[in-house]
């Protein structure tokens, strides 16, 4: 599945499909809450959360991909990410673009 964040791909005529999209909601267990926020207290990096939002947008591309390829679709384009905050040490990631198919020249 080609993925794009432009509304076109060079080269190729696209018919569309409508839309698709992934969602997710992640937290991480108490105890690597805790310590995060410790590491607020002293300033850097909060890994654990950084590693949990990477996990979160895999999972949310993976579920807009399946979706697109119920549609028959070979690409999606115009993609793009939002997340929001559920609740403390939580957030929800969604992934939306337009399922397309290639046409012949």
């Amino acid at each position: 599945m080609f993925i794009v964040n432009t509304d076109y791909i060079t080269g190729k005529k696209l018919e569309m499909l409508g839309l698709v999209k992934g969602s997710t909601i992640q937290t991480k267990n108490f105890a690597r809450d805790i310590s995060q926020g410790f590491k607020t207290l002293v300033g850097g990096e909060l890994k654990a959360y950084n590693e949990m939002m990477n996990e979160a947008r895999a999972l949310a591309t993976k579920r807009m991909v399946q979706e697109a390829e119920e549609k028959g679709a070979d690409a999606i384009v115009n993609v793009r990410y939002a997340s929001s905050a559920v609740m403390q040490g939580a957030a929800e990631v969604i992934a939306y673009g337009t399922a397309v198919r290639y046409l012949a020249d």
